[in-house]
């Protein structure tokens, strides 16, 4: 795999502080189930970095002390990691708000079954990644059947209340595009899959989240042996929007890696980009009583992924 970070170290990016810290987001390792092209973690079946009970009780420990919101899990499959129902039990119980970065067909895998029961009796938001509404693009991009295992998981999810009217059971849609291109107008795209999914498989959902790809890892290696990484960079820096720097998701979270160790967000985390002003890694033991607000943010030529265009971020488009 070919490393973007030495194309992207420079940059003429805007400077960037931390504003009031609310959510705090952690990677649980990179084993999944699925090896996506577009996969900016590079996770896989093959991946055996998992973080560790003791890991996530300094993170509960921290999430306490700062008062954190919102409890934001991603990997790889999140739900792989054998501490992961403990860790959303006990962050339940702080009353910290739960959200799951679902590849949905995890649902469908054998032993599994109890991913979907369980994120719902947790009141779990479940942030579900779909890149397409048919199938010929999602297989392409995951791989053959994933298409079909994910509408299935989907209908799980709904059968258990996820998306439906009137339910606390929160159901949101993740888009990005196949190729190397900004994401269509979210609110136009929205419509479309709503409709699409409800005709064809009786699918509701409450909001898709449309966010670019970031030119690192496995996509950003892809763009470079196809010699697109240049053009793809120069899209996202002429499509920049000063006033998306006001919303991009660094400014409220940080992001933890599997040992423990922080970033401005999960993308820094990726490239190995330290903490903001920190002179090396700095683990979460390290910052539980630590006031982070308006400290600088770690900035690179990728971080113009979030402020193309309409914006992007783990909640979707920014304006």
């Amino acid at each position: 795999m070919r490393d973007t970070l030495p194309l992207l170290r420079q940059t003429r990016f805007p400077a960037l502080r931390r504003a009031a810290l609310d959510t705090l987001q952690m990677n649980l390792g990179y084993l999944c189930n699925l090896a996506c092209v577009h996969c900016h973690v590079a996770a896989g079946p093959r991946r055996t970095e998992l973080m560790s009970r003791e890991t996530m009780d300094v993170a509960l420990e921290f999430m306490r002390r700062q008062g954190i919101h919102t409890l934001d899990v991603t990997g790889g499959s999140p739900e792989m990691n054998p501490h992961f129902r403990d860790l959303m039990r006990a962050a339940k119980a702080q009353g910290v708000h739960l959200m799951d970065r679902c590849n949905p067909t995890i649902i469908e895998e054998p032993g599994y079954d109890w991913v979907a029961p369980f994120l719902a009796e947790q009141q779990v938001e479940v942030v579900a990644s779909l890149p397409c509404y048919t199938s010929d693009n999602v297989d392409q991009q995951r791989g053959k059947g994933v298409f079909d295992a994910s509408i299935a998981a989907l209908q799980k999810l709904n059968d258990l209340g996820y998306g439906q009217p009137d339910s606390t059971l929160t159901l949101n849609l993740v888009y990005n595009p196949v190729n190397p291109v900004l994401p269509p107008p979210q609110a136009a795209l929205k419509a479309d899959y709503r409709k699409f999914l409800q005709d064809q498989f009786g699918i509701v959902f409450n909001d898709l989240f449309t966010i670019a790809n970031m030119p690192i890892k496995r996509y950003g290696s892809m763009l470079l042996s196809k010699g697109e990484f240049g053009p793809y960079m120069d899209l996202l820096k002429h499509a920049h929007r000063d006033e998306n720097t006001r919303s991009v998701m660094c400014r409220n979270l940080i992001s933890v890696d599997y040992q423990g160790y922080v970033y401005d967000c999960d993308f820094n985390q990726m490239l190995g980009l330290d903490l903001g002003a920190a002179s090396g890694r700095v683990h979460l033991r390290d910052l539980l009583d630590q006031d982070l607000e308006d400290r600088p943010i770690h900035v690179a030529d990728h971080c113009f992924g979030c402020t193309a265009g309409q914006g992007s971020s783990c909640g979707g488009a920014l304006s």
